[in-house]
């Protein structure tokens, strides 16, 4: 058997899936607020102050343990609808890392607020690798569609904030997607008849809070156990 296909097929797996599903809280105000015809209305539709805050802390996904993706958007912040924005903000406890994905419908800016991150996207077929360390400060952009993953690399926390152009941007998470597909069209597209497709997927896990712990490399610098 070869190789290369393992390697491959592992460095997809080993890393579990990240971001959350977001569920619509108040689907009957959406609903208004895209009927609302000019801004006076949907001033009227949003008349209380507390319809134009969103605390992220106070989000039940809001965690450093391994981390999380908190989304502001139309299905959280009603208030967002129409807005054409989501703002995610991005906790990574030690070593860890928001695994391979994509969002179909926006472009993804992130910018670091602290701790030592490294992103890493693809952008389509014939196109490298991008590396960008992001400590403090530092921005890098997710084109859309775009296929991207980062870690923070250091033994504490560490916090971003994405900045993406759609209240309604779509995430893929590649490894979930994949095993969607017949196992034994997957062998073939990694060229291994013979690769144990079923053995591999079992740790994928379901889409949870947005964050996994990542590499064997960083847990051991940090002290930590999968």
């Amino acid at each position: 058997m070869s190789t290369l296909p393992h390697l491959l097929l592992a460095l997809f797996i080993l890393p579990p899936l990240a971001h959350a599903v977001d569920r619509t809280i108040n689907p009957a105000l959406n609903a208004q607020l895209k009927l609302d015809a000019t801004n006076l209305d949907r001033h009227a539709t949003l008349s209380n102050d507390e319809a134009w805050r969103f605390d992220f802390p106070s989000q039940q996904k809001y965690t450093f343990s391994p981390g999380s993706v908190v989304n502001a958007n139309a299905a959280t912040f009603p208030a967002l609808t129409g807005i054409g924005m989501t703002i995610a903000m991005l906790n990574l406890g030690p070593c860890a890392m928001l695994t391979p994905h994509a969002h179909p419908r926006a472009t993804n800016v992130v910018v670091a607020i602290t701790g030592n991150t490294t992103s890493w996207m693809v952008g389509e077929n014939g196109v490298g690798t991008v590396r960008v360390d992001l400590v403090a400060g530092i921005l890098t952009i997710f084109p859309m569609g775009s296929l991207h993953a980062m870690q923070n690399n250091g033994c504490e926390n560490a916090q971003l904030v994405s900045a993406l152009n759609s209240e309604d941007t779509g995430t893929i998470n590649y490894l979930n997607s994949l095993y969607q597909l017949p196992h034994d069209m997957i062998r073939a597209a990694f060229g291994d008849a013979g690769l144990d497709v079923d053995e591999l997927g079992k740790g994928i896990p379901a889409v949870g809070t947005g964050s996994v712990l990542g590499s064997d490399e960083c847990l051991k610098r940090c002290g930590l156990n999968r």
